[in-house]
């Protein structure tokens, strides 16, 4: 989560009134409420995507392994 220390300004979001007054019940302080579960959904996705990115490179470097060893299927059918 952020801390406290990281300077904050107010910005305009449109949220379902109905879920707002629901959440009340739960926090008094919806801003650092949705602010803590942004800053996890933030986390989870860089998460994802250098997990995602990592794995395309291993793809990436296995194709070029069995290229390197057996050639490209295609080698067999250039033109070139």
């Amino acid at each position: 989560m952020l801390g406290n220390h990281q300077a904050k300004r107010p910005f305009n979001l449109t949220l379902n009134e109905s879920t707002v007054e629901q959440a009340r019940r739960y926090t008094n302080n919806l801003s650092a409420t949705v602010d803590g579960l942004l800053a996890d959904f933030v986390a989870r996705e860089s998460t994802e995507r250098r997990d995602k990115q990592q794995l395309c490179d291993e793809v990436c470097d296995a194709l070029n392994q069995f290229n390197a060893v057996y050639g490209s299927f295609a080698d067999d059918y250039s033109t070139l």
